[in-house]
């Protein structure tokens, strides 16, 4: 294995118009509560990897998709509906994408698009 400068995806951060309804959405989405808790900046640690939330000014249509973040599962068809049920508008259905590898997209409440996927070949590598 090569050594890289990079180490690996740390934060992903979903810019929301209330942070409030925000933080309740994914806490109930992720079934965890933030670790970090300010008007600024709300902060979970999920799996070993950082959900984030800032506040931002923009509409909810407004928002562009740029980049997609997923979050791995284990049942994708179950929590592609589970995200749906919480009030999330469907994006992308589960596609198989070769192989095992499912893929799954919602927007939020808030306009993001919050990505899932089922993996079975990707393991985490501790440093």
């Amino acid at each position: 294995m090569q050594d890289s400068p990079m180490l690996g995806l740390r934060t992903t951060i979903y810019k929301v118009a209330d942070i409030i309804k925000a933080k309740e959405w994914y806490t109930r989405a992720f079934g965890v509560a933030p670790y970090f808790d300010e008007p600024f900046y709300v902060g979970f640690n999920i799996g070993g990897f950082e959900l984030g939330l800032q506040p931002d000014t923009d509409s909810v249509s407004d928002k562009k998709v740029s980049v997609v973040s997923y979050w791995g599962v284990n049942k994708i068809d179950q929590e592609y509906k589970r995200l749906l049920d919480l009030g999330a508008t469907e994006n992308q259905k589960p596609t198989n994408v070769g192989g095992e590898l499912m893929t799954a997209s919602v927007r939020d409440p808030f306009g993001n698009v919050l990505g899932i996927i089922y993996n079975p070949y990707f393991k985490v590598v501790q440093e």
